[in-house]
């Protein structure tokens, strides 16, 4: 397949992910029963973004070509170890693979083992030659080059695992809030997005808070308990409860607003149901910080500072451009 009907085949996947077909529902019903962390909404949500963020013809053409993508048949074949902390959360990478036309072997996480092998048969039945660019495996194989995600510990272990052939290896990252004390309260409404989207569970989510010294946090819990249906959820909900109790016994100062537990801690991750904070003197200070902690940080979302900053609400709203950890995939994919 040359690139033009690449980007055609992702076109009519991206009107096809917008669309209400039934047989895509019936799959993200057997993946919440197989993952129950994976709603039927978290499911669409994340199918909705990336058919409107990824996969319209303006994106993908201005995307593809700022690279040199050349329109010969490649044999390279590139595995693609996945997380499953979100719905769908490998798909960028297998986009990429597929538009820089390499063929991807995919190594599923098996808490999200159904819906990218469903929307790869979608794709050969509207074009038979996409059969020949993705294979699912249970261990990746004759690779020329990977790209995998993991935790810290797993990482380390794909580092030297995979050490022969060109890689990109991804660990465990968090994302931050910087709040100035001059926030509306649609910033905050906004900010809860980033923070209980996915349950907290994606490294885009918000886990840690920079707030002036003295700040009154009234507002923000007030903004927040916008989103309590979230304890409605089981896992959740025993997470809440969890921690709730764990604070009480150790004595750990915390504000609660009946769906989410605030603490003052230096670590940027915090547990599911809890968010951590820490106070500065002034912002110069916090943005130096945050620059010392690059390594750990996915995104930083804020009404003030200077780029890299994103707006509230869109932390959980990444362009074809915003690559996790900040390395450029498909700069990766083309030099291979």
């Amino acid at each position: 397949m040359i690139l033009k009907e690449r980007i055609d085949l992702m076109v009519k996947l991206g009107d096809y992910l917008r669309s209400e077909d039934e047989l895509f529902e019936a799959w993200m019903h057997r993946t919440y029963h197989n993952n129950r962390w994976f709603t039927i909404d978290h499911q669409k949500q994340a199918a909705h973004a990336i058919a409107n963020q990824f996969l319209t013809r303006t994106s993908l053409e201005q995307w593809v070509n700022a690279y040199d993508i050349q329109e010969d048949v490649s044999d390279k074949v590139v595995g693609l170890v996945l997380a499953g902390n979100i719905p769908m959360v490998g798909f960028h990478d297998v986009l990429s693979v597929f538009m820089s036309g390499h063929k991807v072997q995919i190594k599923l996480s098996d808490k999200d083992p159904f819906i990218l092998p469903f929307l790869i048969e979608q794709l050969a039945k509207w074009e038979g030659q996409s059969k020949t660019y993705f294979q699912v495996v249970d261990k990746l194989n004759g690779y020329d080059a990977v790209i995998a995600t993991g935790s810290n510990n797993t990482a380390r272990y794909f580092e030297s695992y995979f050490s022969q052939v060109p890689n990109i290896i991804r660990a465990n990252r968090t994302s931050v809030a910087l709040i100035d004390g001059q926030e509306s309260a649609a910033d905050f409404a906004a900010l809860g997005k980033d923070i209980f989207a996915y349950f907290g569970l994606g490294c885009r989510n918000v886990s840690k808070l920079y707030v002036p010294k003295g700040y009154d946090f009234q507002a923000l819990m007030e903004a927040l308990h916008e989103f309590r249906k979230i304890v409605l959820h089981d896992k959740y909900k025993n997470n809440f409860d969890y921690n709730y109790a764990m604070f009480e016994i150790n004595r750990t100062p915390y504000i609660n607003n009946g769906c989410l537990l605030l603490t003052e801690d230096p670590s940027m991750h915090s547990r599911i149901a809890a968010l951590h904070f820490e106070y500065y003197e002034e912002i110069a200070e916090v943005e130096e910080k945050l620059i010392r902690d690059q390594e750990a940080i996915q995104c930083q979302v804020s009404r003030v500072g200077a780029t890299p900053f994103i707006p509230f609400g869109k932390a959980q709203e990444p362009s074809l451009i915003d690559y996790a950890d900040g390395v450029d995939t498909m700069k990766f994919l083309t030099s291979i």
